[in-house]
């Protein structure tokens, strides 16, 4: 077979087939290039080969010899093979075992030559390599310009006597079988074109993309293997930074409705807030409504510790707009929020009634999702009606504020005069989402768009991920809250914790419990080791619900919460209704429940001043950064407020990074260590981001991604439309596809 395409079906080339497609299938890796961009996350250092009588005992080692004997043994009792080699070298021998693996008879036999690589073990007064990789020689000639004298032939070798590549691994197929199938692709491999301007390259000191490819799977040297992956990081960056600021400008040419404010207007309406505004919520607010009276599109973020405030900015934002005649959509992740930014709205447009009168645009506000459709028009008048009527208002421009979850984005669903889109926790929509809400408008203007997160966001997330957003940052929490008492729970002390969260409870107090998962039986497509592992360490809700309601308080009212509770329903719990997100939130939060047993569903915006305490059940098994947005549920009140951050693990990084939260004096501070310790996939969620595994370790190097920016810069400045690099345009264009970025 000659060279062979990167776009080329695995599946077809001999040596791979339907043998190994299937097992590479699970991985989602089915052409040339999905297996060549398989990259290693770490490397075996097996480069040097030691002489047999300088070998020491805890050594990982790589030998060559011949070997001299081998046999297979089994231990009767156990029912276990014993593979025994005795390998010789000019200095010495040594022993190597193997259990379990009979089959290594049929490929080390007496007389051939290999290489060995493991760990040197001592037993029995003598040395000997346990379980060590082995690989046969075979001479070859050097990859590039190979000497001709068969004197100086040297040796190639995939699994030893090198820095030896380690993959993510599936059922089926190791990294050891990862070796085996990449090698033999590269040298056949078509020669790939460069797409990254040579003048860049040279700039930041990487490779080309050919010496890249080889050199990330089989280097020389842990240098080149950084290099290499700093440029497929970098290049993936790169893009993402050309398509952030390429955004950016493109919005500099958009035309907008401009939102003019009248300041006298709005210090009438700020004292009649529950609340004075914090200096960074004044700030913030200002800010907006600077962007929001210019004729171009305002594209911001705003981000802000739980409870800090945020709504209440976003929402005078909306009255601004609703007061000058445009209509605002808000857009929340769950149907719970939603309706929650929804009875704020209502108490807000009550309290500055007299305010509204003066308005010639009386604002009234909606509520759409997938369960309910809702509107308040002031002066304690409100219904509920049909969703295909609600739209209908929406399309009239009857109702000025739509609060909504993904219904917003339904094709039934037109407005008249859109001026304003607010997305809370944008993290949790796709972009794609995102850019369905602002195509609405049909006019030549497009809305400006405010986005909201309480995930505080790391500089470097922010110059990549968000790097089109101007950022707004409100860094205090309203006056009057207090410090929340933050304690780790450990198996001996739960009794203390419950009899304490009785105690609190029986005040009038209420508390909220967190679990990892909703139940044990949804255990679709894991191992049978995953089922195992699945059972011992996750609390399910109900499991939790169960436990607490009959076992631990049984005097005490306990509800559950979970996401495959249906939406909503006419009737409450203490009605006899039945049980929904709805009619469970209302009931916690009216005090009819003392214990609220949660997902987290709960993470998200839920407001309840009288929950004094967050339990989270596996505490170890979230992220810093949520487990922030747990406890940042809790002390919305007068009364002090608890976290008890539950934990069965006696893992000493356990308990470092509990201790984090303990210790980070703001949740910016804790959303840098939680990037550190866990990395950008599992902080911001891989699929939300579509980034590979290279670029999304990248976005922990500030220098790269500092790098990546700067190059785009540079390369924008002086050709915009990349005209004079035309396979970046291109490479741009498809990387857009691929992450539906469009």
């Amino acid at each position: 077979m000659g060279t062979i395409k990167l776009e080329t079906p695995l599946v077809e080339l001999p040596g791979i087939g339907p043998r190994f497609s299937k097992y590479l299938k699970q991985l989602g890796i089915t052409t040339v290039k999905n297996l060549l961009w398989h990259f290693p996350f770490r490397y075996e250092d097996f480069s040097q080969i030691y002489r047999i009588a300088d070998l020491e005992p805890g050594q990982h080692a790589t030998v060559q010899g011949t070997i001299e004997d081998i046999k297979l043994r089994r231990t009767w009792r156990r029912h276990m093979s014993i593979v025994e080699a005795t390998i010789v070298d000019d200095s010495d021998s040594i022993r190597a075992v193997w259990f379990n693996q009979p089959y290594i008879l049929n490929t080390l036999r007496t007389g051939r030559t290999a290489n060995l690589s493991g760990k040197v073990s001592l037993g029995d007064h003598e040395l000997y390599l346990s379980h060590p990789i082995y690989e046969l020689i075979q001479p070859r000639r050097q990859w590039v310009g190979a000497p001709t004298k068969a004197s100086e032939e040297t040796y190639e070798t995939r699994h030893t006597g090198r820095l030896v590549p380690i993959y993510p691994e599936t059922r089926g197929l190791t990294s050891k079988g990862f070796r085996f199938l990449i090698q033999p692709l590269l040298k056949k491999l078509e020669r790939l074109t460069e797409w990254i301007p040579t003048p860049i390259l040279r700039a930041h000191k990487l490779p080309n993309i050919n010496t890249a490819l080889g050199a990330i799977h089989f280097p020389e040297s842990i240098e080149e293997a950084t290099a290499a992956k700093n440029r497929f990081a970098f290049e993936d960056l790169f893009l993402i930074q050309l398509f952030n600021l390429k955004q950016k400008l493109k919005l500099a040419e958009e035309k907008a409705p401009s939102i003019p404010t009248d300041i006298d207007h709005l210090k009438r309406i700020l004292p009649l807030l529950p609340f004075e505004l914090t200096p960074t919520q004044k700030r913030s607010l200002w800010e907006i409504i600077q962007d929001i009276g210019k004729p171009r599109p305002m594209n911001r973020l705003l981000q802000g510790d739980v409870g800090s405030g945020k709504t209440v900015v976003a929402t005078l934002a909306a009255l601004i707009a609703a007061i000058n005649g445009y209509q605002t959509a808000f857009m929340a992740p769950t149907e719970v929020l939603a309706r929650q930014h929804f009875e704020t709205l209502k108490k807000l447009l009550s309290r500055i009634e007299s305010i509204r009168d003066a308005s010639p645009n009386k604002p009234a506000a909606g509520l759409l999702t997938s369960g309910s459709a809702e509107v308040f028009y002031g002066d304690g008048l409100g219904e509920k009606l049909s969703k295909i009527r609600l739209a209908e208002k929406i399309r009239t421009g009857e109702i000025s504020i739509v609060i909504g979850t993904h219904a917003l984005i339904e094709k039934r669903v037109g407005f008249k005069n859109l001026g304003l889109v607010i997305v809370d926790e944008q993290h949790r929509f796709g972009v794609r989402q995102r850019a369905e809400l602002m195509k609405q408008e049909k006019s030549a203007l497009i809305p400006h768009f405010l986005s909201m997160s309480a995930t505080p966001i790391p500089r470097t997330l922010m110059l990549t991920i968000f790097g089109d957003l101007d950022i707004s940052t409100i860094t205090e929490l309203p006056a009057g809250r207090k410090n929340i008492v933050t304690k780790i729970v450990s198996p001996t002390d739960r009794e203390k914790a419950y009899q304490f969260i009785r105690t609190e409870v029986k005040k009038g107090r209420q508390a909220f419990v967190i679990c990892p998962r909703i139940e044990p039986s949804d255990q679709s497509g894991l191992t049978p080791d995953q089922r195992e592992l699945f059972k011992l360490e996750v609390k399910s809700v109900k499991d939790e619900y169960e436990k607490l309601s009959k076992n631990i308080f049984p005097d005490l009212r306990v509800a559950m919460l979970h996401g495959q509770m249906p939406a909503h329903s006419g009737r409450g719990l203490a009605s006899g209704g039945k049980s929904t997100k709805t009619s469970v939130m209302n009931e916690f939060r009216d005090g009819k429940i003392d214990i609220l047993v949660s997902t987290s569903v709960i993470e998200v915006g839920v407001d309840v001043p009288n929950a004094t305490i967050m339990m989270i059940e596996g505490s170890d098994r979230f992220g810093l950064a949520q487990l922030y947005q747990f406890r940042g549920r809790v002390g919305r009140g007068e009364h002090q407020s608890f976290c008890f951050l539950f934990t069965d693990s006696n893992a000493k990084t356990t308990n470092l990074r509990l201790k984090a939260i303990l210790e980070a004096k703001n949740g910016f501070e804790l959303a840098e260590k939680d990037l550190k310790i866990r990395g950008p996939g599992e902080f911001l969620g891989e699929t939300q981001t579509g980034l590979p595994d290279v670029a999304m370790r990248g976005l922990q190097n500030m220098e790269l991604v500092k790098s990546s920016r700067e190059a785009a810069v540079k390369i924008l400045t002086t050709d915009r439309e990349l005209k004079r690099y035309p396979l970046l345009r291109e490479k741009l264009s498809t990387l857009q596809r691929e992450l539906h970025l469009e």
